[in-house]
């Protein structure tokens, strides 16, 4: 199986060192190029056309937020998966709502690294457990009114879209859902635009979201 091939952007040299030597450590992870600023990686994905671009927040020029929204216009096929040594709430909200597959702290466990990178490569979203802790106390509250929106963003999915929004829930990838279904990879692939076009959400986190809250079987 052909390793996931990534493109790392950071503008300090040694961040960019030492997430380098962790991914090495996996066989089936490649770094495909380096980045020190937005613009930089921008044009480094347009070349490499990686699964996954691991991108700091805070770069010089284009910052990864915007990177992040840039690069879901151009290359569509690359997950964007932030990395920052900053925890606010803000940051979480805007990289979700560009277009982020997922977001990692830098200051977390090393293994998030692996663990995320193979998550969105994969199709799936990734949150580090901080990070989660946050998107759910965000929407936790006025679980009522909430609860009786997605149930209504819902309504508009056929039964499969339904089943297979549930998995999202669940955290599974599209890998994942293909198997549990039976489905190819790309009929699972092609469902999941056609559900975050029918829910109006960027993302696969935003899909999860409202799973969780409409109370779909499987989704809690």
């Amino acid at each position: 199986m052909r390793a996931i091939r990534v493109v790392l952007a950071d503008d300090e040299p040694l961040i960019r060192a030492g997430v380098r030597a962790i991914l090495a450590s996996d066989s089936g992870i490649d770094v495909v190029a380096e980045a020190a600023d937005g613009r930089a990686l921008v044009e480094a994905v347009r070349a490499h056309r990686p699964e996954v671009a691991l991108v700091d927040i805070r770069m010089p020029g284009l910052d990864g937020l915007a990177a992040a929204s840039e690069l879901r216009r151009i290359a569509p096929g690359t997950a964007v998966l932030i990395m920052t040594s900053f925890g606010a709430d803000e940051y979480v909200a805007r990289a979700l709502g560009d277009g982020a597959a997922g977001f990692l702290l830098k200051t977390g466990d090393p293994r998030e690294f692996f663990l995320g990178v193979r998550a969105v490569a994969e199709g799936g979203a990734y949150l580090s457990p901080p990070v989660a802790a946050r998107v759910i106390r965000e929407f936790a509250g006025d679980r009522l009114s909430r609860s009786a929106a997605a149930r209504e963003r819902i309504a508009v999915l056929t039964n499969r879209e339904r089943e297979m929004l549930a998995l999202v829930g669940e955290g599974m990838s599209n890998a994942g859902i293909a198997a549990r279904l039976h489905l190819a990879e790309g009929s699972v692939k092609t469902y999941m635009s056609t559900i975050m076009a029918k829910l109006g959400v960027p993302n696969r986190v935003r899909a999860a979201v409202i799973a969780h809250e409409a109370g779909l079987s499987g989704a809690g």
